[in-house]
């Protein structure tokens, strides 16, 4: 038996488990002037994304950033526009058709121009669902909100003008939990 427990020990120090396969995939928690919005991603069906994500929230790039936009029953969208740049790394589309993740109420997705491969930073959480944003070439969702949904409603009903909200809701952080 004590040959078995040094061989197991053995065994998860010269070849440990990646995090999340021990305690389960990556959360986010994203702590807003108005509250905080938990988030559970999906790295094993959208693996580029959500490393891209986790190393911007590792090197805190979106604390200090906003939700600008909204639009009621569509979206609401996020990031830090003061610490973007034309240098910043575009990442590859992981489209819903091939990670069989959809934009569905709650989900979380990589923001992009008309080009799909353009998405660096900025993102966005679904107010309902939204199958036309997985028509290809789609938006790669990488995770769903598992609390405070409400918050997000909230959010998304703010008064705006032409998509931009009049007051932009402050992302205090964006940390793992």
């Amino acid at each position: 038996m004590r040959r078995f427990r040094v061989f197991v020990l053995l065994t998860a120090v010269l070849f440990p488990l990646p995090a999340f396969a021990a305690s389960g995939p990556p959360q986010i928690a994203i702590v807003t002037n108005m509250g905080t919005i938990d988030v559970v991603l999906d790295p094993a069906h959208a693996p580029i994304t959500v490393k891209n994500f986790l190393h911007l929230v590792d090197r805190k790039f979106f604390d200090g950033g906003t939700f600008f936009r909204s639009v009621p029953g569509f979206v609401i969208q996020g990031g830090n526009k003061a610490r973007e740049s034309d240098r910043d790394t575009q990442i590859t589309l992981e489209p819903p058709a091939k990670t069989g993740l959809h934009n569905l109420d709650g989900s979380i997705a990589m923001a992009r121009t008309s080009d799909p491969n353009s998405a660096t930073s900025e993102f966005f959480i679904d107010d309902g669902d939204q199958a036309r944003l997985d028509e290809p070439p789609g938006y790669a969702a990488f995770g769903h909100v598992t609390k405070n949904m409400d918050l997000v409603r909230k959010i998304a009903r703010l008064p705006a003008q032409d998509q931009m909200l009049l007051v932009p809701v402050k992302i205090i952080r964006i940390r793992r939990i």
